[in-house]
């Protein structure tokens, strides 16, 4: 299992859900992409109105009863509407066959959602809107960030237990225990505001070395 596969399957577990990995092996014949990478399953969904949010945060997973999930680990790709149109790749997995293979595996006619997992998505509120309606159009239902996944597991992870059955919470609590998460790193994983840049502080002029002070008393 890769990196961000585990990532994923951490993250789902953490808040309860049953997570079956749909398959172990590679088909030399079948595109990685068009493959299903997990189905979740919730024991304890909880119905509220209106529709998924499109961006999940941890709090909205009690309302996923069962998905489809995807993990697209391209860590150094920024999920914008000209990326995504030339990717259709992507949405194979919201295809009515492959929910047909989903509901074999549920064996039941509840709603099943389509969660796509990526790095990241636009800062820019128009070009981040356009990019989740083209997501919606395509009959993707939620996407989930790796930077959300990683905030939260850093968040429950504790560095007074030992979590040996599993290497990605056994190394962020080792990191814990050694002060290599504090305050000032959490922030790296906070959402950066829309349109914000970083600010850097102009160097003060060097002194004048051959200037004189002329005020009364004043020295060379």
């Amino acid at each position: 299992m890769s990196v961000s596969e585990t990532i994923v399957r951490e993250f789902f577990e953490l808040h309860g859900f049953l997570v079956h990995q749909r398959r172990k092996f590679l088909k030399p014949s079948v595109r990685d992409e068009e493959e299903i990478d997990f189905l979740i399953l919730n024991p304890r969904p909880v119905e509220a109105p209106g529709a998924l949010p499109a961006v999940l945060e941890p709090d909205h997973l009690r309302r996923v009863a069962r998905a489809i999930v995807v993990v697209k680990g391209w860590h150094t790709e920024t999920f914008g509407r000209g990326r995504l149109e030339r990717t259709p790749s992507l949405f194979r997995f919201a295809d009515a066959d492959i929910e047909k293979q989903a509901r074999a595996f549920f064996g039941d006619a509840g709603k099943i959602d389509k969660v796509l997992i990526l790095p990241a998505l636009p800062q820019e509120e128009g070009a981040r809107a356009r990019s989740l309606a083209l997501l919606k159009a395509k009959g993707v239902d939620a996407v989930i960030s790796f930077r959300t996944m990683l905030a939260d597991l850093i968040a429950h992870t504790e560095p007074n237990r030992n979590y040996q059955k599993s290497d990605l919470l056994q190394t962020i609590r080792v990191l814990k225990q050694y002060d290599l998460f504090r305050e000032a790193q959490m922030e790296l994983f906070k959402t950066r505001r829309p349109g914000r840049r970083s600010s850097k502080r102009l160097p003060a002029p060097p002194a004048d070395l051959t200037s004189t002070d002329d005020s009364p008393g004043g020295t060379s």
